[in-house]
C-alpha cells in the first residue's frame, strides 16, 4: 500500500475504534487527526492552525445566542404559554393533547432550534399532563420526541448555522427559509399520525378554551413566539446578521422572562449561563477538531474519492440519493448531531453536488437525517430524554415511536426527491 492509503487506513480505524471505546466524539477525532499527521510527518502548527481557524468566524457567535435564547426560553415558563396557544388551535380534535404536543414542539422549536431542548421543555409539561388525562405512557412519549425533531429543521435551528460552516460559509438565510415548509410537511405528518392512533385507542377530545381566556392565550402565545420572529425576519430582510439577530432575541427573552413574567428569579440567570456555557465549549471544540479533521479528509483527498466512489456504483441520482440516505441513517444512530454534520458534509456535498443537487437542499436532507438519528439507539439523545421523563424503558419509547419514525421517513424521501419543497421558498424571497 502506498503512504495515502496506509495514512487513510489509520484516520478511519482509528477513529472508529475510538467511538466504539466510547470516547467522546470530539476526543476522537483529534486523536484519529493527530496520529495520522504524525505519520505523514505533518508539522503540528499546522493542525492547531486549523483548529484556530474552524473557530474563526463572526457566524459562529450566533450559536451562543441561539442556545442562550433557548435556556432563558426554557426556564422562564414560556413553554406553557406556547402549549397553551396550540391547545387553542387544535385541542378540541379527537387526540387532542398529542396534537398540542406536536403544534407545541413546532412552536419551541422555532426558538429553541434544538431537539433536545424541546423534548425536555415541552416534554416536562405535555408527557405528565397527558399521562394524567389518560393518554398511555408510551404513547406520550413516543408522540414528544418525534415532534421535538421538528426543532432541527425549522429555523433558528443552529444546526443550520453549523451546516452553513462546514459548507463553506453557504447563505444562513437560505437555510432557514428552506427548512420552513419540510417544518410544516413534518407537523403535518406528525399529527395526521398522532390522530389515527389516537382514534383507534379511543383517547377523548379535549377541553374547550373558555371564551374569556383566548385574548390572554393569543397575546402571551405571540410574545413567547417573537424571538423565533426577530431571528427570522432579521436576517431574511438583511437588517441584521444572524448574530446580531441572535444578540436581540436573546435580549429579548431575557426581558420577556425575568422582568416581565418574573416566574423565576433573576438568580437562576447564573445556572442559565452555566449550562449555556457548557454546550458552547463543547460545540465550539467540537467544531474545531471537526475542522482539523477535515483538512485531513481534504489533504488525502478522501471526499473525491467518495464522489468517484458513489458514481461508481450507479450513475442514476435517484439511486445515489438513496444510498445517502441510507447511509446517513445508519450512521445517525451512533454519531450525535452536531459531529455528524461537520464530518459528513465536506465528504458528502461534493457527491450532491456532483449529482446537480443545490447545497441548500443538500443541508436540508443531510439535517433531517441526522435529526432522525436522536431517536434511534444507541446514540438517541432525544429518545433517553423522553423516556426517561415519561418513566419508560428505551424498548417501550422505541415502539411507540416506531409510527412516527416512519412518517418521518416519508418526508425524508419526498423533500429529497422533489427539491421544488425545500428550495421553493428560498427561490422566491431572496431571488
Amino acid at each position: 500500500m502506498d503512504t495515502n492509503t496506509i495514512a487513510i487506513v489509520i484516520l478511519i480505524s482509528s477513529f472508529v475504534l475510538l467511538i466504539m471505546l466510547r470516547f467522546p466524539i470530539a476526543l476522537a477525532l483529534v486523536a484519529s487527526t493527530l496520529l495520522t499527521v504524525f505519520y505523514l510527518d505533518v508539522p503540528l502548527p499546522v493542525i492547531g492552525q486549523q483548529m484556530i481557524n474552524g473557530m474563526n468566524s463572526f457566524s459562529l457567535l450566533a450559536i451562543p445566542f441561539f442556545i442562550l435564547t433557548g435556556q432563558i426560553m426554557s426556564e422562564g415558563g414560556l413553554a406553557l404559554r406556547l402549549i397553551n396557544l396550540a391547545n387553542l388551535f387544535v385541542g378540541r380534535i379527537r387526540g387532542g393533547l398529542a396534537l398540542v404536543n406536536s403544534v407545541a414542539c413546532m412552536f419551541f422549536g422555532n426558538i429553541s432550534g434544538s431537539a433536545v431542548a424541546d423534548a425536555s421543555s415541552v416534554g416536562s409539561i405535555m408527557i405528565p399532563m397527558m399521562k394524567k388525562k389518560g393518554y398511555d405512557a408510551d404513547y406520550s412519549v413516543g408522540v414528544t420526541i418525534s415532534s421535538a425533531i421538528q426543532g432541527v429543521v425549522v429555523p433558528p435551528s443552529h444546526n443550520l448555522v453549523l451546516y452553513s460552516l462546514a459548507a463553506g460559509g453557504i447563505s444562513v438565510a437560505s437555510l432557514f427559509l428552506a427548512g420552513i415548509i419540510p417544518g410544516l410537511i413534518m407537523l403535518i405528518s406528525l399529527m395526521i399520525t398522532g390522530y389515527i392512533i389516537a382514534v383507534k385507542r379511543g383517547y377523548a377530545k379535549g377541553e374547550p378554551v373558555e371564551r374569556k381566556e383566548i385574548p390572554g392565550i393569543l397575546l402571551h402565545g405571540f410574545l413567547s413566539f417573537t424571538p423565533a420572529i426577530i431571528i427570522l425576519g432579521g436576517i431574511v430582510s438583511g437588517w441584521f446578521t444572524a448574530t446580531e439577530s441572535g444578540a436581540l432575541a436573546t435580549l429579548y427573552s431575557f426581558i420577556l422572562a425575568f422582568l416581565i413574567y418574573r416566574e423565576v428569579p433573576v438568580s437562576r440567570m447564573w445556572m442559565i449561563l452555566k449550562r449555556t456555557f457548557r454546550t458552547v465549549s463543547m460545540v465550539f471544540f467540537l467544531i474545531a477538531a471537526s475542522a482539523a479533521f477535515g483538512w485531513v479528509l481534504a489533504y488525502l483527498k478522501i471526499p473525491s474519492m467518495v464522489t468517484d466512489l458513489f458514481l461508481g456504483i450507479s450513475d442514476n441520482p435517484l439511486i445515489i440519493l438513496f444510498i445517502i440516505n441510507v447511509l446517513l441513517l445508519l450512521l445517525g444512530a451512533p454519531m450525535d448531531m452536531a459531529p455528524m454534520i461537520l464530518i459528513m458534509t465536506p465528504i458528502l456535498l461534493p457527491v450532491a453536488a456532483n449529482l446537480g443537487m443545490d447545497p441548500v437542499h443538500f443541508g436540508i436532507v443531510l439535517i433531517l437525517n441526522a435529526g432522525i438519528g436522536l431517536l434511534t439507539p444507541p446514540v438517541g439523545t432525544v429518545l433517553f430524554v423522553g423516556c426517561a421523563i415519561g418513566k419508560v424503558s428505551i424498548q417501550q419509547g422505541t415502539k411507540a415511536m416506531m409510527p412516527f419514525f416512519y412518517a418521518l421517513l416519508i418526508v425524508l424521501l419526498l423533500i429529497t426527491y422533489v427539491p421544488e419543497v425545500v428550495m421553493w421558498l428560498p427561490n422566491l424571497v431572496l431571488k
